[in-house]
């Protein structure tokens, strides 16, 4: 599907970012990853190993140096995925506003920046190239605890259209609203064990995705089958929550005939 293309997955060392990696291994795609710290095992699929460029995404000029010692490397850039990200679980009132800036700088201004640098090499190549943003929930609804991060994936995700329109029909940008993913840190965000299977059980697909489950979205948009695709967020959540009024009223999640 994507034979002899170039992909960059940012924060592709773990977690989400490496299912994104290995899916486009697997679909043929020459993978390079990058984050601050190396991964704790090489990145591979299908036999073929992702290639680690190391990267702090919010240092100045960081986005540019990466981007020219991947086109360096490769001689072109037909996909970035923008996947770097987080955020811990803190109240507003819990941290003065530097702190909460980090996360926009992580979340927002270095996928813009990370894109920006992007497409400097997208636009000269005749086929142009694609961008895809990892978004979230949490930029869709109301985001307890981790107010900064959900501003920044909803202006993430704004942030994507507007790209898609000044940038057509070169360079094609597209955004993957994820829900609820069972990475090495979920425990962090929801405690244990039950906790995580009573969060899950908001879900309507009663589980939280697979950090694997959410990699086949980002191959797909940036495939020739979504050629006439480019300003559209996909959303990857399970169904997404269920309603609060239907708990409120006692009707569980496998209720038939709600409303």
């Amino acid at each position: 599907m994507l034979h002899g293309r170039v992909a960059l997955v940012t924060g592709g060392t773990r977690g989400v970012g490496a299912g994104i990696a290995r899916a486009f291994l697997r679909a043929g795609a020459h993978v390079v990853v990058c984050a601050r710290r190396p991964p704790a095992a090489p990145v591979e699929a299908a036999g073929r190993t992702a290639r680690y460029l190391p990267a702090d995404l919010r240092r100045p000029k960081a986005a540019d140096d990466l981007l020219d010692r991947v086109a360096a490397l490769a001689g072109r850039l037909d996909v970035l995925v923008n996947n770097a990200g987080g955020t811990p679980h803190r109240p507003l009132d819990a941290a003065p506003a530097e702190r909460h800036a980090r996360i926009v700088e992580l979340n927002l201004l270095a996928p813009l920046a990370a894109s920006l640098a992007a497409r400097r090499i997208m636009a000269g190549q005749p086929e142009g190239g694609s961008v895809v943003m990892v978004g979230s929930v949490s930029g869709t609804r109301p985001s307890p605890g981790t107010a900064a991060y959900g501003a920044a994936k909803a202006g993430l995700e704004n942030l994507a259209r507007t790209m898609a329109v000044e940038w057509a029909p070169a360079v094609r940008v597209n955004t993957i609203v994820a829900g609820l993913v069972r990475t090495e840190s979920a425990h962090l965000h929801y405690g244990d064990a039950a906790r995580l299977a009573a969060v899950a059980a908001t879900v309507p697909a009663g589980v939280f995705a697979e950090p694997d489950e959410i990699r086949q979205a980002p191959v797909f948009l940036a495939s020739d089958r979504a050629a006439y695709i480019t300003g559209a967020s996909l959303l990857v959540h399970g169904g997404g929550e269920r309603p609060a009024f239907l708990a409120a009223a006692g009707e569980g999640p496998t209720t038939e005939g709600s409303a």
